[in-house]
C-alpha cells in the first residue's frame, strides 16, 4: 500500500541525512560524482527504508533481495545508504575512494557488504538483473530484483537488447528504474543522444510504464506496489529527476556531474539541504 503521511515525513528526514552523508563523502575523496548521486537518493531511499527484504547482519542471506544500480559512477550515493541499514559503520566512509580504501569510486561487491553486483561499465547493469531475476524464476525463489539506470545510459544497445530479453522471457519479479535526470557528462541527454519519445520505447519492447516525480515519495510508492502487484510484463518506472537535487547551486549543473569541494561549499550544500522542505 502507499506510504502514509507518516511514514513520508520519516524518509524525507532519511533522504536529508543520506543527502548530507553524499556531501561529505563527496568532501572526503577530494571529489565524486555528486550530481546523480544526489538525484537518485529518494529511489535508493524508499527501496532501503520500505520495500527491500534484506537483513544488513546477513549480507549473504541467499533469499534478499538483490539491487543492481548500472549507473555505477554513483557509487558516493551508494555507500551512505548501505551505512544507514548497518551493513558497516558510518565513519568508514571517511575512506571513500582513498588508497588501500575498500571502498573505491566503483563500489566491488567482493569487498563491501549489500553490493550485490559490481557496475560501472555503463549499459551492462540491466543485463545482470535479467540474469540475477531469471535465476530467481528458474529456481523458484521468492526474492526481487531492482535495476536503476542512468538516462544517459541508455544511449548503449546493450540496455534495450536486456530489455528485448526481459520481455522475452517474461521476466515480472524485476523492477526496473530510470534515474531521468536528462544530463550525463557531456551535456543534455536529448542533445548528445536523444533518447525521446522515452516510454513508448519501453512500451515497444513489451515494459509496463510509469512516469513519476522521482522525488515524491508517494508517487514512487504507488509505482512500485503497482509493479509487484502486476504479473503480465517487466516494469520500468521512469523517475523524472533534478541532477544535484536539494543543493541550490548543484541542481541541473551538468558541471556537477561530477565535482570536487572545500569545507566551506560542503557547510553551504549541507544547509541548503537543511533549509529545503
Amino acid at each position: 500500500m502507499p506510504v502514509s503521511e507518516d511514514e513520508v515525513k520519516k524518509l524525507k528526514v532519511k533522504a536529508k541525512e543520506i543527502r548530507k552523508d553524499i556531501i561529505d563523502t563527496t568532501l572526503a575523496a577530494g571529489g565524486a560524482h555528486i550530481g546523480g548521486a544526489l538525484s537518485m537518493v529518494e529511489i535508493m531511499t524508499i527501496l532501503y527504508h520500505k520495500y527491500l527484504n534484506i537483513r544488513p547482519d546477513q549480507p549473504d542471506w541467499k533469499d534478499r533481495d538483490r539491487v543492481v544500480v548500472s549507473k555505477g559512477h554513483a557509487g558516493v550515493g551508494i555507500a551512505p545508504v548501505l551505512a544507514g541499514k548497518g551493513y558497516f559503520k558510518k565513519d568508514a566512509l571517511s575512506t571513500f575512494n582513498q588508497f588501500q580504501s575498500k571502498f573505491g569510486m566503483h563500489l566491488d561487491s567482493l569487498k563491501v557488504d549489500g553490493v550485490d553486483v559490481s557496475t560501472g561499465s555503463l549499459g551492462h547493469g540491466l543485463s545482470m538483473a535479467v540474469g540475477l531475476a531469471l535465476g530467481a524464476s528458474l529456481q523458484k525463489k521468492p526474492w526481487k530484483t531492482y535495476c536503476i539506470l542512468g538516462d544517459g545510459e541508455c544511449n548503449e544497445g546493450s540496455v534495450w537488447e536486456a530489455a528485448m530479453s526481459a520481455s522475452h522471457y517474461k521476466i515480472t519479479n524485476l523492477i526496473t528504474f530510470v534515474d531521468r535526470n536528462r544530463l550525463m557528462i557531456d551535456g543534455a541527454t536529448e542533445e548528445i543522444m536523444g533518447i525521446e519519445p522515452f516510454a513508448d520505447k519501453w512500451r515497444a519492447f513489451g515494459f509496463a510504464v510509469r512516469e513519476i516525480d522521482g522525488h515524491d515519495f508517494t508517487q514512487l510508492s504507488r509505482a512500485i506496489d503497482k509493479a509487484l502487484e502486476t504479473t503480465g510484463a517487466p516494469w520500468v518506472i521512469i523517475c523524472n529527476t533534478v541532477k544535484g537535487k536539494g543543493v541550490s547551486f548543484m541542481e541541473n549543473e551538468v558541471k556537477w556531474h561530477y565535482g570536487s569541494m572545500n569545507s566551506t561549499l560542503a557547510d553551504q550544500a549541507k544547509a541548503d539541504v537543511d533549509n529545503a522542505i
